[in-house]
């Protein structure tokens, strides 16, 4: 299996009073699909009601596959094998070509025009399509860390899955109306 090497992006994190714009900000920008993996028990009602909203707002801009893994398959005792057993289930979820982004605690601290930059320079780099990982409870193992073109962080704070993933798919839909220039942003 090839794996795509990973690409180094340069984000601009100069802001002014006013706040920083995203350097595509008014441009054409190859919309890559979104596919979000998340690790994690099953979602409250709650929380998938504003999945879907945001899912159904970020379908405007480009598809996307929402993927729900199991925390713990088989059950496994061990918090290592557990990891693994999650990481592997993840792993073969995505493509040689994917550009893959790593949700972790200790991932790089961007804003949200730097997002919309991830976004738009993932559309640049050949892949045929933009893989979100947020990991189970005792995060990921090393096939996702090895595999990952870029971790981001979502928080300071530890995030439940749950919550983890609201906040992404809700930045998500954020920049890709600071790519077009929507007022959803201020």
């Amino acid at each position: 299996m090839a794996i795509l090497s990973c690409t180094s992006f340069h984000f601009n994190v100069s802001s002014s009073a006013s706040g920083s714009q995203s350097k595509y900000s008014a441009q054409s920008v190859r919309a890559l699909p979104i596919r979000i993996i998340t690790v994690g028990k099953k979602r409250s009602p709650g929380v998938q009601l504003l999945v879907d909203e945001y899912i159904g707002k970020l379908k405007h801009y480009c598809p996307v596959d929402d993927i729900q893994l199991r925390s713990n398959p088989r059950n496994a005792r061990d918090v290592r094998a557990q990891v693994d057993d999650e990481d592997m289930a993840a792993m073969n979820l995505m493509k040689s070509d994917d550009w893959v982004v790593m949700m972790d605690e200790h991932g790089l601290d961007i804003g949200s025009e730097q997002m919309a930059d991830l976004v738009a320079d993932a559309g640049n780099t050949g892949a045929s399509r933009l893989s979100f990982c947020i990991g189970g409870p005792y995060g990921h193992g090393q096939r996702i860390r090895k595999r990952a073109n870029k971790s981001i962080r979502l928080s300071s704070m530890v995030l439940n899955h749950q919550i983890a993933l609201l906040v992404l798919i809700e930045q998500l839909y954020r920049s890709w109306t600071i790519l077009k220039g929507q007022n959803y942003h201020h």
